[in-house]
């Protein structure tokens, strides 16, 4: 009786680690997909104050020219261009941000792109890689010039008038 005993519960630890070792792998594989499964882009995001109960000001030009699209130049998505407006841009791997990369060096929640009094800024959000303003790393909130390319991984975006 003891030998069938050990050798019910050597049947069920093999099973319980099975169970464990196909969840794992099921967790990793859709972090790692996530991105690649949706594809998709949204034009129009959702306005930064309506969650957090402001107004959202327009991004307004300080000397005539501003920025009016965000244009995909080099990547999976190039040629993309998104219509900007009062609304901050997520940019990342999550099915929720702004404008989704499947950019295998890009993070869930990479960046965002934010309007303020009249300029666009750029902010990295944490990232493992890290996000680029032409050569330079950004560690705050920097602001964009118009054509100077954005990268994130293999992917570079510009904000075009």
């Amino acid at each position: 009786m003891p030998e069938l005993v050990i050798t019910v519960a050597r049947f069920g630890f093999l099973i319980l680690l099975w169970i464990f070792v196909f969840t794992v792998v099921g967790v990793i594989r859709r972090d790692l997909f996530a991105g690649a499964r949706s594809g998709r882009l949204v034009a129009a995001p959702r306005a930064v104050g309506a969650s957090l109960g402001q107004a959202a000001k327009p991004a307004k030009a300080k000397r005539g020219r501003a920025a009016h699209q965000l244009v995909v130049t080099a990547g999976q998505l190039a040629g993309t261009r998104i219509t900007l407006g009062e609304a901050q841009i997520t940019i990342g791997r999550a099915e929720d941000s702004t404008l989704v990369i499947t950019d295998d060096y890009a993070s869930a929640r990479h960046a965002r792109l934010v309007p303020r009094d009249g300029q666009w800024f750029v902010e990295d959000l944490g990232s493992t890689n890290g996000t680029y303003l032409d050569r330079a790393k950004v560690t705050g909130p920097t602001p964009v010039p118009l054509g100077v390319p954005i990268r994130i991984g293999r992917t570079s975006l510009e904000l075009r008038p």
